[in-house]
C-alpha cells in the first residue's frame, strides 16, 4: 500500500461543527486541560474558573482575592484596625485624663510626655485626640449599622413586593431627600438636651436610610429577575426563602460599597454638629468639639487645631478609600 502522507508537525483540533483546525505544536498544548479545569501552562479553563481545589470560584472568594492584592485596602484597612484599637483601649497609647487640665499651660506648645502641646484651656491636646476617636468610631459604626438595616428592609421590600409599598415608600424617600442634612440637624437637635452620641445616631439613622433604601430597592428588583429566582418559585419557594436565600446574597454588594463610603461620612458629620454646638457638648471628648474649641486661637496656638483636624480627616480618607476599594473588588464590570 502506498504510505499515507505525514501531517505537518503540529496538530488538528475539531471545531466541534464538523471542521478542523490546524494548530502549531506549541499551540496545541494549550488544548490539553487537567481534570480540575486548569491547563497544562498553569491557567484557568476559560469562564468556568475554579479554586485550587478544582471547585468553582465564587464573587466573594474573587473580591477577597483582589482586596488582598490591592495596596489601597491595605493601607486603609491597616488605619482602620488602628483606629479602631485606640477607640477601644485608648489607655493604650495615652494613659492621661482627657479632661484634666491646668490653665498655667494654655496654648503651650509641644513638652515631653506631651507632644500636641495644650489647647486653650490647658487641656492636652495628644491625649484629647486619642480619646476622641472612640466617639468618632462609635458613632461612625453605629449609624452605619442603622442606617444599612433599616434601608436594606424596607427598600428590599419595596423592590420584591412592588405595587402600593413601594409607591408610597418612593414618595417618603422623596420627602426625606428634601430635607438638608445639617439644616436638619440644627433644627433636630438643638431640642435634644442629652449629652451621649445617641441622638445623634439616631438623626443620622432617620435621615440617612432613604439611600441605602433605594439602592437596595434598585438591587433587588434587577435580582429578582434573574432565572434562579424564576426557577425557585416555579418550584414552590416561599416568599421568605427567596428573599434571604436567592435574592439577599446577590443584592447586598451594593449596599455594603455605598454603606462602607457612608462610614466616614457619618463621622464627619459628627464633627460638624459637634462644631456648630448641636451634637455632641462638654464634657464629651470629639474632635468637633475640639476643633471649635481650638479656632478662636488658631494664630497663637495653631496645633490645638491641627491635630484634631488631621486625625478627623486621615479618619474620613481611610473609609472612604476602603470603600472604594471594595466597590472595585465587587463589580464585576470592572474585572
Amino acid at each position: 500500500m502506498p504510505e499515507q502522507p505525514r501531517e505537518p508537525a503540529g496538530a488538528v483540533a475539531g471545531t466541534g461543527m464538523g471542521g478542523a483546525m490546524d494548530l502549531a505544536a506549541s499551540e496545541a498544548t494549550t488544548l490539553e486541560r487537567t481534570p480540575g479545569g486548569t491547563d497544562v501552562t498553569g491557567g484557568t479553563g476559560g469562564p468556568g474558573r475554579t479554586g485550587p481545589a478544582g471547585r468553582p470560584r465564587s464573587l466573594r472568594s474573587d473580591a477577597w482575592r483582589d482586596l488582598r492584592r490591592n495596596p489601597v485596602f491595605i493601607v486603609s484597612g491597616l488605619v482602620i484596625v488602628f483606629l479602631v484599637v485606640i477607640s477601644l483601649w485608648p489607655s493604650l497609647i495615652a494613659p492621661g485624663n482627657p479632661l484634666r487640665c491646668d490653665l498655667a499651660k494654655a496654648q503651650d506648645g509641644p513638652a515631653p510626655g506631651h507632644p500636641f502641646g495644650y489647647d486653650g484651656q490647658g487641656c492636652d491636646v495628644y491625649t484629647r485626640t486619642v480619646h476622641g476617636a472612640r466617639t468618632s468610631v462609635t458613632v461612625g459604626v453605629c449609624a452605619t449599622l442603622g442606617v444599612a438595616v433599616l434601608g436594606s428592609v424596607l427598600g428590599g421590600l419595596a423592590g420584591y413586593f412592588g405595587g402600593a409599598w413601594d409607591a408610597v415608600l418612593s414618595r417618603v424617600t422623596d420627602v426625606f431627600f428634601a430635607i438638608p442634612v445639617v439644616l436638619g440637624g440644627l433644627v433636630l437637635l438643638s431640642v435634644v438636651t442629652g449629652n451621649t452620641v445617641w441622638p445623634v445616631i439616631g438623626f443620622m439613622v432617620l435621615l440617612g436610610w432613604p439611600q441605602i433604601s433605594r439602592i437596595a430597592r434598585g438591587s433587588v428588583i434587577t435580582a429578582k429577575q434573574h432565572d434562579y429566582v424564576q426557577a425557585a418559585r416555579a418550584l414552590g419557594a416561599s416568599h421568605s426563602r427567596l428573599l434571604l436565600r436567592h435574592i439577599a446574597p446577590n443584592a447586598v454588594a451594593p449596599v455594603i460599597v455605598v454603606a462602607t463610603i457612608a462610614l466616614g461620612t457619618y463621622i464627619a458629620l459628627e464633627a460638624t454638629l459637634s462644631y456648630l454646638g448641636v451634637g455632641l457638648k462638654p464634657p464629651s471628648v470629639s474632635w468637633g468639639i475640639d476643633i471649635s474649641a481650638a479656632s478662636p486661637y488658631i494664630r497663637n496656638a495653631p496645633h490645638a487645631l491641627l491635630w484634631p483636624s488631621g486625625a478627623l480627616a486621615v479618619t474620613v480618607l481611610a473609609f472612604i478609600m476602603l470603600g472604594d476599594a471594595v466597590r472595585d473588588a465587587l463589580d464585576p464590570k470592572l474585572r
